[in-house]
């Protein structure tokens, strides 16, 4: 008698468990259809505008026997940069140093079959804001000048100072661009287009960065560097979810 009911309490268990477990699957691949309902859109938007930063990456690289002699050299060539800058017009503020290195300078010794060192190599990077950007190229020339031939210049990108005055005209354009899209997608379909159910906004794109070669000279000469701005895109994303509607 108890193994009859221990047997007909563990088909009871049994049948419990698959009616739950059929349960939860019902409900979970509800879930996903109910998320993946809908017309799925990005929409971007861009806009051109006038740079008026240009950030500046320059600086200092000395080789010398000794790391005394390099470090001493290099230090001086940067104080005379860093003067050429502020007397320029750019704020301290705007100046940070970026990197600064020691390391070692070998050669390959053929007699001892090993790597000799032959002397010690100073770098020190900073990047710079230059604001009057109509006086970018004569403020390069000085520097270039002033570090004579231990001068770097690395690269340079331009961006605006404040994008923020910018972003609600291209948010507005990147929806515009999500619906375009969303209603021509509904009409090739034969639907009829709800509303927005779900909104995600991207992050802006950033200015792109235009390199230099990684050495400049004093020693020629030539005519005031000419910088020219031109124009940038400022561009932000949104994915949009829009309702089909009975």
């Amino acid at each position: 008698m108890k193994r009859k009911w221990l047997l007909i309490t563990g088909i009871a268990l049994v049948l419990a468990i698959a009616s739950l477990c059929g349960c939860t699957q019902d409900i979970s691949v509800e879930k996903i259809t109910t998320q993946q309902e809908g017309i799925w859109v990005n929409g971007e938007g861009k806009i051109s505008v006038i740079p008026d930063i240009l950030n500046l990456r320059l600086g200092i690289e000395v080789q010398q026997v000794t790391v005394a002699e390099a470090q001493a050299e290099a230090a001086a060539a940067m104080n005379e940069v860093v003067d050429t800058l502020t007397e320029n017009g750019i704020d301290e503020k705007d100046i940070q140093t970026q990197r600064f290195s020691i390391s070692q300078v070998t050669k390959w010794d053929r007699d001892t079959e090993e790597q000799v060192v032959i002397g010690y190599r100073v770098t020190n990077m900073v990047t710079t804001k230059i604001r009057d950007i109509e006086n970018a190229g004569n403020i390069i020339d000085s520097v270039v000048v002033a570090g004579g031939d231990l001068i770097r210049i690395n690269s340079l990108s331009f961006t605006v100072d404040d994008p923020s005055a910018y972003h609600e005209a291209v948010r507005e354009k990147a929806l515009v661009d999500a619906a375009n899209k969303a209603e021509q997608l509904a009409s090739l379909a034969g639907v009829r287009l709800g509303k927005p159910t779900y909104i995600s906004e991207s992050s802006f794109s950033p200015p792109p960065v235009r390199y230099f070669d990684s050495y400049a000279t004093a020693a020629m000469e030539a005519p005031s560097t000419p910088i020219i701005p031109g124009e940038m895109e400022i561009t932000l994303n949104v994915q949009v979810v829009y309702a089909i509607s009975d």
